[in-house]
């Protein structure tokens, strides 16, 4: 067994592994913990295929923002045991089930066309990263519609909070 496939297969144990977790969870916060096991999954096949900067993206964007904004909002309402359901997770996994089934058909239908051993495309440059950096930061190109982005992000996160104890408040 080579190195890519070694690779491969350990990546897809993990991210397996952590949508698991994230499913099968008792508690909400181990599943958001569950959650970034599997974003960091999907960053390392980012890595595998040569694509640097989607590994990156996706770690900043969604393991690095989306499970903190997760993890404000749970801690930001009040917990709810009748949403961990376990007759509800069967259920809903039902059509994810059926679906992973229709992927593996589909593959097999392929007759290995995509399996790893074949040739990759080659990897995009490798300053990449760094002139998607300086483009952000280039006060001609996208400084302000990055500066704004992050200030929307602000005013989100603080209008969150402000709801979550508007209701809190007027729960007691």
């Amino acid at each position: 067994m080579d190195t890519l496939t070694l690779m491969f297969l350990l990546i897809a144990t993990i991210t397996i592994a952590g949508s698991l977790i994230t499913l099968w969870s008792k508690y909400v916060v181990h599943s958001v913990f569950g959650l970034m096991l599997a974003l960091l999954g999907v960053a390392g096949f980012y890595v595998l295929l040569g694509a640097d900067f989607l590994a990156v993206t996706q770690i900043v964007v969604y393991v690095g923002g989306v499970l903190v904004l997760y993890l404000f909002g749970i801690m930001l309402t009040p917990p709810d045991r009748a949403e961990r359901n376990v007759k509800l997770i069967v259920f809903c996994s039902l059509p994810a089930v059926a679906g992973a089934m229709y992927l593996i058909g589909s593959a097999r239908a392929m007759e290995g066309k995509w399996l790893p051993g074949k040739e990759l495309p080659p990897p995009p440059g490798k300053h990449l990263i760094h002139q998607v950096g300086h483009s952000f930061l280039d006060k001609d190109q996208y400084l302000l519609a990055f500066e704004l982005a992050s200030v929307l992000l602000l005013v989100v996160l603080v209008g969150a909070v402000y709801i979550a104890r508007r209701r809190w408040e007027a729960s007691e």
